[in-house]
């Protein structure tokens, strides 16, 4: 049988169409360029205009990053290689005048130089793109299958991709390798590594999972075989099972911590290359434990308006504080239930999140289920002023995780937790349905699980800005927490010292700094007639009382200024723990 008929009988029984065909070939001849080379083959399609389309964001990460910046002209010809018009007619499609053309080819490349999980880059060293970032669909053919070429570099010896490897019958190259994909949702979702990464794998519930790391840094894999496995099977005891056959982890080794990007069956993650060490290796252990809870929060149980992506524009949601405010809950606790954390480093970091959440002005100004909806133009974007006026849906996602938990630990006397919860979420939103959750009925679905009406605890701590009453959820199940209420000596800025400058970064709402009329961006230049650096500043500041008055020369922009303040307060809520180990609470505690 030849190779280009058994390829045509595999896509066949995977259920693509032998109708119209996509091809995409991905090649690097120059790595140093930071071009990836596309060449998508468009066979079969009726129309005699042809729109493709670019993705503008990728999903997991709600901000529209506009990929078609990065893409120079794009070029396409017919099956003889005639030149076809091609327009722009948005920021994001470009419609391809074929007539009665049976075979387009379409041209272009695409400038890869940011190492984000969730963007593209290319250089000598490594390749590794999202699908988002450099595929294009025929418009109106989203579910629409076909195959991926990549053509690697010729120093570039291996190809990491959570895809399935079909038969090629295309390139000559003998490197190149050929991928099935089901639909642009499945490209879309599957990462890839290009270059000379080191590979291995490890059985985690009773599933492969393999690994490729880029760039060097102080990891023993012999260690992270063993840990990522206890990750992986203590974040599946959560759901009771794991809905992959194979999954794949993409560790780019860095000098900085980027951060984690969640896919169907795999995940990218950013970490500096030292993270390895004892005493930040819990913060890799809990990035793992995070992006791979959304192999079921998030990439499988969704929110109704994230079950089918609309690619070029936002797409808005309240829960986020579920999906991965939970997530942030769970990628915490695992790490309890797996033994990396003792009973009392876990709760340090519980009552640090509570002392961050409401230590954040914004806590009292946005309520969590906004930050969710408005991620596409605060979360991804904040300023000098975000902290007064915004608050995470991870942290106080995570907080009101607790919170649910508690109630359903206390309910039911310790028998169920947020686990159960989930599971039913799971099963009749995903499984049975595939529909995703609506915020109404996320909400009636806890409330019948609880037998309990929530009007009141969605109105004041989902939709309100009210203080969660930590103490009378946790106290019955041995948790005392107390609220102190510390007012401070403090002018309300905060400073940095660069490039010999004391720049003001961020004043705070209600201070007396902005009664003063300080800004951020100004310059300390001095104090009192005298000139000032950080460490002179904080030791001047340090020793002034409340009403005490003095004057600070700054630069805003070019412009000196004199400026008079005085020395106010601002009001420092933190909460402190107790809990008795005998009690109900040790349920979350528990290994499981």
């Amino acid at each position: 049988m030849k190779i280009y008929n058994l390829l045509a009988l595999l896509l066949l029984f995977s259920g693509i169409a032998l109708g119209q065909k996509v091809h995409h070939e991905v090649s690097m001849p120059a790595p140093e360029t930071h071009y990836f080379h596309v060449e998508t083959t468009l066979t079969d399609f009726d129309e005699e205009q042809l729109v493709i389309v670019m993705p503008v964001w990728s999903p997991g990460s709600y901000l529209v990053r506009e990929f078609p910046k990065n893409v120079n002209l794009v070029r396409a010809k017919d099956e003889n290689g005639n030149a076809l018009d091609v327009k722009k007619v948005s920021k994001n499609k470009w419609e391809i005048n074929k007539g009665k053309a049976k075979k387009v080819t379409v041209n272009y490349e695409v400038y890869s130089f940011e190492l984000t999980v969730r963007t593209s880059f290319l250089d000598k060293t490594h390749g590794y793109f999202n699908g988002t970032t450099i595929f294009t669909f025929p418009e109106g053919y989203l579910d629409l299958g076909g195959t991926l070429t990549i053509v690697p570099h010729s120093s570039f010896k291996t190809i990491t991709a959570p895809l399935i490897e079909v038969a090629d019958g295309v390139s000559t190259d003998n490197n190149a390798k050929t991928f099935q994909f089901d639909n642009f949702d499945h490209l879309a979702d599957s990462p890839v590594e290009i270059g000379n990464q080191e590979v291995f794998s490890f059985q985690a519930a009773g599933i492969k999972h393999n690994v490729a790391m880029y760039g060097p840094g102080n990891y023993d894999v012999e260690k992270l075989k063993v840990d990522m496995a206890k990750i992986v099977e203590s974040t599946t005891n959560v759901f009771g099972q794991n809905p992959n056959k194979e999954y794949w982890f993409i560790i780019h080794n860095t000098d900085s911590r980027g951060g984690g990007l969640e896919h169907m069956n795999s995940t990218t993650l950013n970490v500096n290359r030292w993270t390895y060490a004892p005493e930040d290796y819990n913060k890799f252990l809990s990035l793992v434990a995070h992006e791979y809870f959304h192999v079921w929060n998030v990439k499988r149980l969704r929110p109704a308006n994230l079950v089918e992506y609309d690619y070029s524009q936002e797409n808005y949601t309240d829960l986020l504080w579920v999906m991965e405010g939970f997530t942030s809950y769970y990628d915490e606790l695992i790490l309890r239930r797996a033994g990396f954390y003792t009973e009392q480093e876990y709760m340090n970091v519980f009552r640090n999140t509570i002392n961050y959440v409401e230590g954040t002005p914004g806590n009292n100004v946005q309520p969590v289920a906004h930050s969710s909806y408005d991620a596409w133009i605060k979360s991804y974007r904040p300023n000098e002023n975000s902290r007064n006026t915004n608050i995470s849906y991870y942290s106080k996602g995570g907080l009101l995780a607790h919170a649910i938990d508690a109630m359903i630990i206390k309910k039911f006397k310790g028998k169920k937790s947020l686990d159960e919860f989930m599971q039913v979420l799971y099963s009749k939103f995903y499984e049975e349905e595939n529909s995703g959750m609506t915020p109404a009925q996320f909400k009636a679905t806890l409330e019948d699980f609880l037998g309990d009406n929530l009007d009141d605890f969605f109105k004041k701590y989902v939709y309100g800005t009210e203080t969660i009453p930590y103490a009378s959820y946790f106290k019955d199940l041995g948790l005392k927490i107390d609220q102190i209420r510390e007012t401070r000596t403090s002018l309300g800025i905060s400073v940095s010292y660069n490039d010999g400058k004391v720049m003001v970064n961020r004043v705070q709402s209600n201070s007396a700094a902005e009664r003063a009329g300080l800004s951020p961006n100004d310059e300390i230049i001095a104090f009192n007639g005298f000139r000032v650096d950080e460490k002179s500043l904080l030791d001047f500041m340090g020793k002034l009382a409340v009403d005490d008055e003095f004057n600070l020369i700054i630069a805003r922009g070019d412009q000196l200024m004199s400026i008079d303040a005085k020395m106010g307060t601002i009001e420092a809520p933190y909460y402190e723990f107790s809990y008795e180990t005998n009690k109900l609470g040790t349920y979350w505690l528990r290994k499981k």
